[in-house]
């Protein structure tokens, strides 16, 4: 198995310079879809500045990844293959919560040398990106579903009890989608409510052994040479 390209020092500072600005961009991204689809009685004009906030904001993360393309010198064949979660973030800027995988992969990469604030930083960010994604999750499912023939979920309170079910792999089935992309949006977040969950408990187990870890070396180093428990 090939490993992954090493992140050129230059990709690395864009990467580090950007991710405020764009956390910012994709909070407005959301906030301007937000009004959109739930502001069935505003006026056109808040109608149509929301819409431009949603594809000024599509056009700085379409910019951020051709600029990343160019420095990370694969090539977007290349990119695109072991990039492909950033590709899905911009194809959907909705997902771009998602990008606590790669928060998570960081901490699989050091076991070695395990770092309990990642470890504390994986599971915050899991928290916040459920957040976000059954946010997110539940304005799409009300913007396909509002309206629709038979639709069991009528208002945005009925998609946001329905998202958090859905995220948290309950699923009671008292209201289910019935169009298309509202189903493909439960598929989806059926999806990301599993690796959340998981990235969760697995950062908490592994913080749990490495401290009881620390706390056995701990109490090793107090003890006399020779004298174990039990001893007599």
């Amino acid at each position: 198995m090939r490993d992954r390209p090493t992140i050129p020092p230059a990709q690395e500072r864009w990467d580090s310079r950007m991710e405020t600005p764009l956390t910012v961009t994709a909070l407005v991204y959301l906030a301007a879809y937000a009004v959109r689809v739930l502001g069935h009685h505003l006026p056109d004009a808040v109608k149509d500045l929301c819409l431009a906030l949603t594809l000024t904001a599509w056009a700085i993360f379409l910019v951020d990844y051709v600029v990343r393309v160019r420095l990370s010198g694969l090539g977007l064949l290349r990119f695109v293959r072991h990039h492909f979660l950033d590709t899905m973030v911009l194809i959907l800027p909705l997902l771009r919560p998602l990008r606590i995988v790669s928060v998570y992969d960081r901490v699989q990469r050091r076991r070695d040398k395990p770092r309990l604030t990642l470890y504390a930083r994986v599971m915050t960010y899991a928290g916040m990106t459920a957040g976000l994604l059954g946010f997110a999750g539940a304005l799409t499912v009300y913007h396909f579903e509002y309206g629709a023939p038979g639709a069991s979920i009528r208002t945005f309170g009925d998609s946001v009890w329905w998202a958090c079910a859905t995220l948290a792999t309950v699923g009671y089935g008292d209201m289910t989608p019935v169009t298309p992309m509202g189903r493909v949006t439960a598929v989806g977040i059926m999806g990301c409510g599993v690796a959340l969950l998981g990235a969760v408990t697995g950062s908490f187990s592994s913080w749990l052994i490495q401290a009881f870890t620390r706390e056995d070396e701990r109490e090793d180093g107090r003890r006399p040479p020779g004298d174990f428990p039990g001893a007599s």
